[in-house]
């Protein structure tokens, strides 16, 4: 079995057991959550919206922002948001850099000069590059979209804190939390050890997350 034949949307079982075998730290993060939670949107101009409202907040923050944007642009396709602008969106809670790529996806988008249905004919790095082609889409954003939207298996969204979280406590759930605490370079590194499926470790970890926090998946 390989990450080309299989997408998170699936059955994972098989790809969990592999990654249990190849990290401990994983198998002890499966054991307490049985299964990963696989988040799963639609793709689109929405989708991408919405990843944009959740850079850099709180998962509070962002849940709080986002219904105020499913009342305030509604409904939810670039030609309407280019009509709210920026005073509309900025009622829903958006920062200033926020409202501004927004409003350049949804022109850029409007105009039919991107197309996100074409993403799932390029491999991961040039899905990713060609989201990055956007404005206010990074490497993490990317990663956010080709993970939640396609299913991808081996995309791992650099820099995610919430990863950072669950593994340091993952590692001291294993027994494994001699020496200093990993930082956020250093969970980078050691997940290029679980490819094919990076992008099933980092779901793994998102639920194993929400588990320690008493909190249901999202």
């Amino acid at each position: 079995m390989n990450a080309q034949s299989i997408n998170a949307f699936g059955d994972t079982a098989a790809a969990c057991r592999t990654l249990a075998q190849k990290e401990p730290i994983l198998a002890h993060a499966l054991d307490a959550i049985g299964a990963p939670h696989i988040r799963r949107r639609p793709g689109g101009f929405e989708a991408l919206f919405r990843i944009i409202v959740e850079q850099q907040v709180s998962v509070p923050s962002a849940q709080a922002i986002w219904k105020r944007c499913l009342v305030g642009v509604d409904p939810l396709t670039p030609a309407r948001a280019v009509a709210v602008g920026e005073d509309g969106l900025r009622a829903c809670g958006l920062s200033g850099p926020k409202i501004r790529h927004v409003l350049s996806l949804a022109e850029t988008m409007r105009r039919g000069a991107f197309d996100p249905s074409g993403l799932s004919a390029l491999a991961d790095e040039d899905a990713s590059a060609a989201l990055q082609t956007l404005k206010g889409i990074g490497p993490w954003t990317a990663a956010i979209y080709l993970l939640f939207c396609e299913g991808r298996m081996d995309v791992w969204p650099a820099g995610d804190v919430a990863l950072l979280a669950a593994w340091r406590d993952a590692r001291a759930g294993a027994g494994k939390a001699r020496g200093p605490q990993p930082g956020m370079a250093g969970l980078d590194a050691r997940a290029a050890r679980w490819a094919p499926y990076r992008g099933l470790a980092a779901h793994i970890l998102w639920t194993y997350y929400a588990h320690i926090r008493g909190r249901k998946p999202i």
